[in-house]
């Protein structure tokens, strides 16, 4: 059996860091894990392949080969699929789907010939066992939630690491908190599973097999929701790891604000070379919180933490949201204040969404307030909103416009480094470089500090580096092309907001 495991492309969004790639001369962010943990579920003697479609296109060579396509794909992924969907089609592969995308909704997807759904490690068994039987059924799907011990060290050698800029892993699935607008809890639940330390250590060796890595990032929804376990077996085991290891990588995840309550556990993450956070900070209006139920957020000082967790030696990337059923024409000066005042170096801001399966869906439907099927892009929604609609669009123009101008992002960047603090963990991680890193950074200086129009927020950083502290030049290099991304990917989403919503402009 000859399977083509298949990823689909990734719109222009601040997720897929499509500028960002592209000056630093790669080809996608990370590698498609779910995809790369379901290839050693397969039988051994199958053939697999990977096309992640943002590395390298499908092409009907591939397709005449291949028995099965395996599809994963999100929501944002939508309308790459379709067109997987008909190539496909046109060449007579069958597709067997999963992921979120296909999770509440696969019924809009009348062409896909097998929908195994939920987690792989309880549905795609099943799946296995009647194709074996040669009596393969439409759906698999189950309310249960997988043992992720039981989950394999995924097929990092299928994917060419050097396309991608970061290497992925993934410890725990689910939440223990209720956001009304977010779906974790209704793909994973909200007891956070986890797996072992073993497990990640193995998955962590396999990975610096593959290749030299500067960054890897725990694709979890939320790192710290079983605190207790991973400040008793994972960190610890990573810390003395690192120890014997001498490994020269950071690692990046997504956490809750919550952190800086814990003293403990912040030391114990530095320690085992976590550096880049990503929080949902969402808005700074309490009543926007208290709506959304993002309880954790709520009773505290938000930019008090921020610059606490800064100070530690964390690079905190955030989430913001505009849109909310509570939110006046004033939450946009309100947002640029604080995300100005935050220094958070790269702050996303999307407009509320309902996605399928979530608290909010639910009650939009109620309300008569879904507009149109999911929309995963930053400047769309499927919400009736309360404000009026221009308000909302032009606001949400305006503030991005706002901070994602190079002007502004440099002042919020310098805002940052001058609070930044080094961390000081008595762990040494080793800077290993190569003859290709060289390469980077030249590609670096030509295009944003000679090309690109608005250099001189390159050289003004890269000078504020000189004169402050040469140890921050290699974070001026990092933000300056971060600059050009949030520049570019705000032109994008600026116009794609005024193209999907003609009828108002």
């Amino acid at each position: 059996m000859n399977i083509l495991l298949v990823y689909p492309e990734m719109p222009d969004t601040f997720y897929a860091m499509t500028h960002f790639i592209k000056v630093i001369g790669k080809k996608a962010v990370y590698p498609p894990l779910g995809l790369l943990t379901i290839a050693p579920m397969l039988p051994a003697e199958w053939n697999k392949k990977l096309i992640d479609l943002n590395v390298a296109p499908l092409n009907e060579k591939d397709l005449a080969w291949a028995d099965f396509v395996f599809l994963s794909a999100m929501n944002v992924q939508e309308n790459s699929v379709r067109e997987i969907i008909e190539i496909c089609k046109q060449a007579g592969v069958k597709i067997v789907a999963g992921g979120p995308l296909f999770t509440h909704e696969y019924e809009r997807f009348p062409d896909i010939d097998h929908f195994v759904l939920n987690e792989a490690e309880i549905t795609l068994p099943l799946f296995l066992e009647d194709i074996k039987n040669n009596r393969p059924q439409p759906i698999y799907k189950t309310k249960e939630f997988a043992d992720i011990t039981s989950s394999p060290l995924p097929a990092f050698e299928i994917a060419d690491m050097e396309n991608y800029t970061y290497s992925i892993v993934q410890y725990s699935r689910g939440c223990p908190y209720m956001c009304d607008f977010c779906d974790v809890t209704a793909l994973f639940g909200r007891r956070p599973r986890i797996k072992t330390s073993e497990q990640i250590i193995k998955e962590l060796e396999a990975l610096e097999r593959n290749g030299n890595i500067k960054l890897v990032l725990f694709a979890d929804d939320n790192l710290i929701g079983n605190k207790k376990e991973l400040k008793k077996d994972l960190l610890p085991a990573l810390i003395e790891w690192r120890k014997k290891n001498n490994s020269g990588f950071f690692f990046a995840t997504q956490l809750t604000i919550n952190l800086a309550d814990d003293d403990e556990l912040m030391d114990l993450l530095l320690k085992a070379g976590f550096r880049q956070i990503f929080i949902g900070i969402e808005t700074p209006d309490e009543e926007g919180l208290k709506g959304s139920n993002k309880n954790q957020n709520l009773k505290r000082d938000q930019l008090l933490n921020i610059n606490k967790l800064h100070n530690a030696g964390f690079t905190i990337s955030a989430g913001f949201i505009v849109g909310f059923d509570t939110d006046t024409s004033s939450i946009f000066k309100k947002q640029i204040d604080f995300i100005q005042e935050s220094g958070i170096p790269l702050p996303i801001v999307n407009i509320l969404k309902a996605p399928p399966g979530t608290d909010l869906y639910d009650r939009m439907k109620r309300e008569g307030r879904l507009s149109k099927p999911f929309a995963f892009s930053e400047g769309d929604t499927n919400i009736v909103p309360v404000m009026d609609e221009k308000m909302l669009f032009d606001g949400f123009i305006e503030l991005i416009n706002n901070i994602y101008s190079p002007q502004k992002s440099y002042e919020r960047i310098i805002h940052f480094l001058s609070n930044y603090q080094f961390p000081k963990t008595g762990i040494k991680i080793p800077e290993k470089y190569e003859l290709k890193d060289l390469w980077i950074l030249l590609r670096v200086i030509y295009l944003m500090g000679i090309k690109y129009k608005h250099r001189k927020y390159f050289w003004k950083l890269i000078g504020w580096a000189i004169k402050n502290n040469t140890k921050y030049a290699d974070k001026a290099l990092f933000y300056s092309v971060m600059i050009f991304q949030m520049h570019k990917t705000c032109e994008h989403i600026s116009q794609s907001v005024i193209n999907q919503n003609k009828e108002i402009y």
